[in-house]
C-alpha cells in the first residue's frame, strides 16, 4: 500500500468539504444550535474542530490583534443601573474597579504601521471584587459575519494570501460577496473612521450583545458603548501616509506620551437595553452582531467613567501576556444567544491557552484581584505556591463550600439540533421571508449578454430577519458629500483589482445599490457596469 496516496493535500482532491479526519461536513457555513436561533451545542465537533485549529496557526504572535498598546486606570459608576444588574461592581455612583485596557489593530503584524485601515480593539479588563471581567470589543459596534463558523475562513480572506503574503482586494471581495450581512461592518472600515488618529480619539463597542440580569432575576439585553471625551478624530489617506512615514507607532507613542503628560484619556460608558420580550418589534434580530441599535429607539444610557491615568510597567508583561477572553464575566453579566459571542466564549480561551499556556490566568496582569480558589493545578508554567493535600472537591478535609447562586437568563429552549441553512428556510415560506427582511431582493444587474441576480439562491440564510441593505444605507445618506465621495473611491479602489471577475464587481454593486440606489449608480458608473433596476 502506497503511504502517501491519502497524505493531506490541498490539491482539492474531494468534492466535498471534511473533517480533519475525512468525515464529509453538509454545512460549512452555520453551527449547530438548539433551534433556529438557540445557544450552540458543544457537541458541534466541526465548529470545535475548526475553531481549534485556526486558534493555533499563529506561534506566539497572536493570530488577530497582534499590534496593540495597553494602559492602565479606574474604572468609575456615575448613574445607578442596580435596577437592571446585580453585578457588584456596578452596586452604587461613586464605586471604582482598578481596569487594563489593550487597543490594537486587528488584522495586520504586531510590526505594523498604526495608520493601516483596519478595525481597533478596544478591550477593557475590570478587575472586580467578584473576579473579573473582560469587555473586549472594536470600535465599531458591528461586525463582517454572525456566525463564529465562518470566522476563520474571514480572517484568512482578510490576512496576506498565504502563497504571496500580500494582503489583497480581490480575496476580500471575493469572501465577502458571499455575505451581504458584511455591508454594514463595510459601512465603517471604508468609511473615513477606518484609521482612526489615534487610540485617545475613537469610540469602542462591546460589539456583542449580552445580558444583564437583576437581583429579582429579570433579564436585559444590553450593548456597551465607550465615547470618548476628547471626541473622535481621523487620518484620511495622504495624513495617514505622512504620519505613518514619520513614524509606525504613532498610536502607542501617543498614548503613552499623553498619560506620561498628566493628559489621562477617558471615555464614558453607556449601554442600550431591550427586554427581550419586546425583541419581536424590530424589523431586525437584536442577536445580529451586523446590526446596531437604533439610538433614537434604544437611547444611550450612562453608566460610568474610565479613565486611564497609568502606563504599563513592562511591555511584555502586560501588552504581550495580557489576555481577554469574552467568556470572563461577573454575576449580572451574562452571555446571550448571539452566535457569534457563543463562539467566542470558547475561541478566546483556547488562543490563550495555546499562545500563553493553560495557566496564563495565573500571570499577573491576568489574575483576578479578589480571593479565589479551584483545583486546577500542575501542567506549564504553572508557578502558584499550593502546599494544601486536598486537591478534589468535595472533602471534609477542605471547608471552601459552593458559592451563593445568581441569577442567570431564565430563557427555557426547546429545539431540533439543526444548522439552519437557506433551503431549509426556503422551504418554510421562503419567499415570505425574502419580501419581509430583504427588500428589493430581486434585484439585476446586467453585464454584457449576462444578467446576475442577487443575492444569489446559494446564499446560506441563517436568520430570518437579515435586513442587510437598510442600516448600511441609513449610514451612507448620514454622511456629507465629500465623505460619501470618499467611501466610493475607497471601494472603486477596491473593486478594481485586475482579480476582481465582472460578476464579484457586479454582485457588489447590486448590494451597495440595494443599500442606497445612487450609491450603487455611482460605483456602476465609476466602474463602467450596467446595472439595471
Amino acid at each position: 500500500m502506497d503511504p502517501y496516496k491519502y497524505r493531506p493535500s490541498s490539491a482539492f482532491n474531494s468534492q466535498f468539504w471534511t473533517t480533519n479526519s475525512g468525515a464529509p461536513v453538509w454545512n460549512n457555513n452555520s453551527s449547530l444550535t438548539v433551534g433556529t436561533r438557540g445557544p450552540i451545542l458543544l457537541e458541534d465537533y466541526h465548529l470545535v474542530e475548526k475553531i481549534a485549529n485556526f486558534d493555533r496557526e499563529r506561534i506566539p504572535e497572536r493570530v488577530v490583534h497582534a499590534r496593540g498598546a495597553s494602559a492602565k486606570g479606574f474604572f468609575e459608576v456615575t448613574h445607578d443601573i442596580s435596577h437592571l444588574t446585580c453585578a457588584d461592581f456596578l452596586r452604587a455612583p461613586g464605586v471604582q474597579t482598578p481596569v487594563i485596557v489593550r487597543f490594537s489593530t486587528v488584522i495586520h503584524e504586531r510590526g505594523s504601521p498604526e495608520t493601516l485601515r483596519d478595525p481597533r480593539g478596544f478591550a477593557v479588563k475590570f478587575y472586580t471584587r467578584e473576579g473579573n471581567f473582560d469587555l473586549v470589543g472594536n470600535n465599531f459596534p458591528v461586525f463582517f459575519v454572525r456566525d463564529g463558523m465562518k470566522f476563520p475562513d474571514m480572517v484568512h480572506a482578510l490576512k496576506p494570501n498565504p502563497k504571496s503574503h500580500i494582503q489583497e482586494n480581490w480575496r476580500i471581495v471575493d469572501f465577502f460577496s458571499h455575505h451581504p450581512e458584511s455591508l454594514h461592518m463595510f459601512s465603517f472600515l471604508f468609511d473615513d473612521l477606518g484609521v482612526p488618529q489615534d487610540y485617545r480619539h475613537m469610540e469602542g463597542s462591546g460589539v456583542n450583545t449580552y445580558t444583564l440580569i437583576s437581583k429579582a432575576g429579570k433579564a436585559h439585553y444590553v450593548k456597551f458603548h465607550w465615547k470618548p471625551t476628547c471626541g473622535v478624530k481621523v487620518l484620511l489617506e495622504e495624513e495617514a501616509i505622512k504620519v505613518g512615514g514619520a513614524n509606525h507607532s504613532h498610536a502607542t507613542q501617543d498614548l503613552y506620551d499623553s498619560i506620561a503628560a498628566g493628559n489621562y484619556p477617558e471615555w464614558k460608558l453607556y449601554i442600550q437595553t431591550i427586554d427581550p420580550d419586546h425583541e419581536d418589534r424590530f424589523d431586525f434580530d437584536p442577536l445580529d452582531v451586523t446590526k446596531t441599535w437604533p439610538e433614537d429607539i434604544l437611547p444611550l444610557q450612562p453608566v460610568g467613567r474610565l479613565v486611564l491615568n497609568k502606563n504599563i510597567d513592562n511591555f511584555f508583561a502586560e501588552n504581550e501576556q495580557l489576555a481577554f477572553c469574552p467568556a470572563i464575566v461577573v454575576p449580572g453579566v451574562y452571555y446571550s444567544d448571539d452566535k457569534l459571542l457563543q463562539t467566542r466564549i470558547f475561541s478566546y480561551a483556547d488562543t490563550q491557552r495555546h499562545r500563553l499556556g493553560p495557566n496564563y490566568l495565573q500571570l499577573p496582569v491576568n489574575a483576578p484581584k479578589s480571593a479565589h480558589h479551584n483545583n486546577h493545578h500542575e501542567g506549564f508554567m504553572n508557578f502558584m505556591h499550593r502546599d494544601e493535600e486536598v486537591n478534589y472537591f468535595p472533602s471534609r478535609y477542605d471547608p471552601v463550600r459552593h458559592a451563593e447562586s445568581f441569577p442567570i437568563p431564565p430563557a427555557i429552549f426547546n429545539g431540533k439540533r439543526e444548522k439552519v441553512s437557506f433551503d431549509q428556510l426556503l422551504n418554510a415560506d421562503m419567499e415570505h421571508l425574502l419580501t419581509r427582511s430583504n427588500p428589493g431582493n430581486n434585484f439585476f444587474v446586467c453585464e454584457g449578454n449576462a444578467t446576475y441576480i442577487y443575492p444569489p439562491r446559494s446564499h446560506e440564510c441563517i436568520i430570518e430577519k437579515e435586513n442587510n441593505f437598510k442600516q448600511p444605507g441609513e449610514r451612507y445618506r448620514s454622511w456629507e458629500p465629500d465623505r460619501q465621495d470618499r467611501f466610493i473611491r475607497r471601494w472603486v479602489d477596491a473593486l478594481s483589482d485586475p482579480r476582481v471577475t465582472h460578476e464579484i464587481r457586479s454582485i457588489w454593486i447590486s448590494y451597495w445599490s440595494q443599500a442606497d440606489r445612487s450609491l450603487g449608480q455611482k460605483l456602476a458608473s465609476h466602474l463602467n457596469v450596467r446595472p439595471s433596476f
